[in-house]
C-alpha cells in the first residue's frame, strides 16, 4: 500500500469511527446491545476509544512505512480536535435533528 493510500485510509477510518458513537444508538462499540439509548458520557467514552483505535491504525501504518516520528502533546491536541471536528455530523444528527418517534 502506498503512503498516499495509507493516509486516506486513516482519514476515512477516522471519519467513520468519529461518527459511530452517535449513529449506533443502543450498541456499545457496536458489539454489546443496550435496552435504553446511550447517555452522552458513554458516547464520549466511546469516542475516546475510537480515537485511540484510529491512532493505533495510523501508528501501525507508519511503522510499516519506516521509522516512527516522535510526537509531542501538540500532535495529540491537534488530532483530538480534528477527531472531534469529524464527529460533528454524527452529533448534529443525534442531538440537533428532530427524529420522528413512532
Amino acid at each position: 500500500m502506498s503512503q498516499t493510500a495509507s493516509i486516506w485510509l486513516v482519514i476515512v477510518a477516522a471519519l467513520v469511527a468519529a461518527n459511530l458513537p452517535f449513529v449506533l444508538d443502543r450498541a456499545v462499540l457496536g458489539v454489546y446491545a443496550l435496552k435504553a439509548p446511550k447517555p452522552i458520557a458513554l458516547r464520549l467514552a466511546e469516542l475516546l476509544g475510537y480515537y485511540l483505535l484510529v491512532g493505533a491504525l495510523g501508528l501501525a501504518l507508519e511503522r510499516r512505512v519506516g521509522q516512527i516520528a516522535p510526537q509531542g502533546w501538540e500532535f495529540y491536541a491537534v488530532t483530538g480536535a480534528l477527531f472531534l471536528t469529524l464527529a460533528f455530523p454524527g452529533f448534529v444528527w443525534r442531538y440537533l435533528v428532530k427524529h420522528r418517534r413512532g
